[in-house]
C-alpha cells in the first residue's frame, strides 16, 4: 500500500511547527522534506517527533549533495530519510544537446555515489524541461533514467505541463520510480493566483489513469505538492482525500 506524503515546500511560507500540526490533524503520517529542514536537522527531528510524523524522502540541492555529502547524509540519517532526492537544475545549467544531458547523467551518478554508499537511496526529481526535446532530438529524462544508481521521483504535474501523458511515463519508467509528486494543473487561464496549479483531482491531469498506473508500478511514496497554494490546508485536505481513494 502506498504512503501518502506531503512535500513541505508547499507550505514554505508557514512555520514548520504549524504545518506539521495541521498535517497530523488531517491524518498524514509522512512528509517529504527539502533543504530548510535538512539545514536544521535537530530542530526538524524534534518537530517530527512532536507531531508523530516520519520523513522517508527529502530533497537536497545538487550543489549541497556534491559539496557537503557528509552533512546531507548525517541530516538524512537523523531524520530517518531513506532516499535523498536532487530536485532542480537552474536554467543556466540546463544543457541544450544530448552530450550535455549525458554529462548531467554522469554528474548525478557521481553525486549519488556517496549517498548510496551510506546505505541511502538517491533519485532525481523532474520538472518540465526534462520532457522537452533538444534541438538534436534528445529527451533529457531518457538520459537521466539511464544513469546508473539514479532512481526517479516523477513529478506528474510537470510531465503533464510538458505535454505528455504521465500515466504512459509511469509505465515506461516502472522499476526506476521510487516516489511520485501528485501535482495537478489548472485549465489554461485558471488559478493564476496559484501559478496555474490546482488541488489534486480538480485540475486537468487525468489521475483516474495515473494513480492506477502508480499502483501497478509499485511506487511506494505518493507525495502531494502544490507550488503556490493560497490556502495550504485546503490543498492538503482535498488532495489527501483524493489520493486516499486510490491508495487504500
Amino acid at each position: 500500500m502506498p504512503e501518502i506524503s506531503y512535500q513541505l515546500y508547499s507550505s514554505r511560507r508557514h512555520p514548520l511547527d504549524d504545518t506539521l500540526e495541521m498535517l497530523a490533524d488531517l491524518g498524514f503520517e509522512y512528509v517529504e522534506g527539502c533543504d530548510p529542514q535538512l539545514a536544521t536537522p535537530d530542530e526538524t527531528r524534534a518537530l517530527l517527533d512532536k507531531h508523530g510524523l516520519a520523513m522517508p524522502t527529502a530533497h537536497a540541492s545538487l550543489d549541497r549533495i556534491e559539496s557537503s555529502p557528509d552533512r546531507v547524509i548525517a541530516a538524512a540519517k537523523l531524520l530517518g530519510v531513506e532516499t535523498v532526492i536532487a530536485p532542480w537544475l537552474a536554467p543556466q545549467d540546463r544543457p541544450a544537446d544530448r552530450a550535455g544531458w549525458q554529462e548531467i547523467a554522469r554528474r548525478l551518478a557521481q553525486a549519488g555515489a556517496p549517498i548510496r554508499a551510506a546505505g541511502l537511496g538517491f533519485a532525481w526529481h523532474n520538472h518540465d524541461y526534462e520532457f522537452t526535446l533538444t534541438a538534436d532530438g534528445c529527451l533529457p529524462i531518457e538520459e537521466i533514467a539511464a544513469a546508473p544508481g539514479v532512481d526517479l521521483e516523477l513529478d506528474l504535474g510537470w510531465i503533464h505541463a510538458a505535454g505528455h501523458d504521465p500515466a504512459d511515463w509511469v509505465r515506461r519508467l516502472s522499476g526506476k520510480i521510487v516516489a511520485a509528486h501528485l501535482k495537478d494543473r489548472a485549465a489554461p487561464g485558471e488559478n493564476a493566483e496559484e501559478e496555474g496549479w490546482a488541488d489534486l483531482g480538480s485540475g486537468t491531469v487525468n489521475y483516474n489513469r495515473v494513480l492506477p498506473a502508480l499502483k501497478e508500478a509499485d511506487v511506494e511514496h505518493w507525495v502531494l505538492e502544490h507550488d503556490a497554494p493560497t490556502d495550504d490546508e485546503r490543498f492538503a485536505t482535498r488532495s489527501f482525500m483524493t489520493a486516499a481513494v486510490f491508495a487504500f
